[in-house]
């Protein structure tokens, strides 16, 4: 059995809630990167080179690279084999306020969803945690920005549907999304589990690198078709049009009703932003 300490497990919400802020992941830059150098529409790449020189000033000035950092979404992986000594969704909390005052983050959760009001620490984080073997700790921190989260959609598409509904659902997504998620985009799919089980899938799937494919040819083959259909809209940089509206498309599955198929369609912007510590 190990022992983590809740003010580790803190410390590390902290720094990694500043760290993702302030940085993107490599693999979400090289893609920029290579989509610049890609693009031939000039207005597209003069929003794409903005774009790289945003991300080269928040790194020198140590600045976030948005100005909505975003809701923190917190991913643990515990150890089966971990002891967390203290109270470890008060640490989580606790890691949050100090990021976002240490590091001068925007606080942007509402009190109340309708009455609204500001918690003013960017706190509750929305926790997700898993059980797996070993005896480690995995923390992700996922700032998710709401230009882009209220693009998202989901659908409870019946076994006729098939593929082609699923395709066609996350091309009406986002082609409905337009410029109003800040492209060129990230896309995560659900496909499968239960209403509530596809829209964790969606997002999961934007926790993947950028430069992995899913492990299954069949779904990984979807990947990239979804991708070339994107880029084909010509919604382009800040839907000023050009062929660079989508960096990457990801697609998490697991099983499901015989009689259904959910569909779910997480958009996120070109600051697709996570970072992960293991203690």
């Amino acid at each position: 059995m190990k022992d983590i300490q809740a003010s580790k497990i803190q410390e590390v919400i902290k720094d990694l809630c500043i760290q993702s802020n302030l940085h993107l992941p490599q693999d979400v830059e090289d893609a920029l990167c290579c989509a610049y150098d890609a693009e031939t529409f000039p207005r597209a790449k003069e929003v794409l080179g903005i774009s790289k020189e945003n991300l080269q000033i928040a790194k020198d000035k140590c600045m976030p690279i948005c100005q909505d950092t975003g809701a923190t979404c917190v991913y643990a992986e515990i150890g089966q084999d971990v002891h967390i000594v203290g109270d470890f969704e008060k640490a989580i909390q606790d890691g949050v306020v100090a990021g976002y005052t240490e590091g001068f983050l925007r606080k942007s959760i509402a009190a109340d969803p309708i009455r609204r009001g500001n918690t003013g620490d960017n706190t509750p984080a929305f926790i997700t945690t898993k059980i797996v073997p070993g005896d480690s700790l995995k923390l992700t921190v996922v700032p998710k920005g709401c230009g882009s989260e209220n693009m998202s959609r989901l659908v409870m598409l019946t076994p006729g549907d098939g593929v082609d509904g699923v395709v066609q659902f996350v091309m009406d997504t986002v082609i409905k999304a337009g410029s109003n998620p800040c492209p060129p985009i990230v896309v995560g799919v659900g496909i499968g589990g239960t209403f509530d089980k596809v829209a964790w899938l969606a997002k999961k799937a934007l926790m993947r690198p950028l430069n992995e494919k899913n492990p299954d040819p069949y779904y990984a083959e979807l990947e990239e078709k979804l991708l070339k259909k994107i880029n084909k809209t010509g919604i382009g940089p800040a839907g000023l049009g050009g062929k660079t509206t989508c960096l990457g498309v990801a697609i998490e599955t697991m099983p499901t009703h015989v009689a259904g198929l959910p569909v779910a369609v997480n958009v996120s912007c070109h600051v697709t932003r996570r970072a992960s510590i293991v203690l």
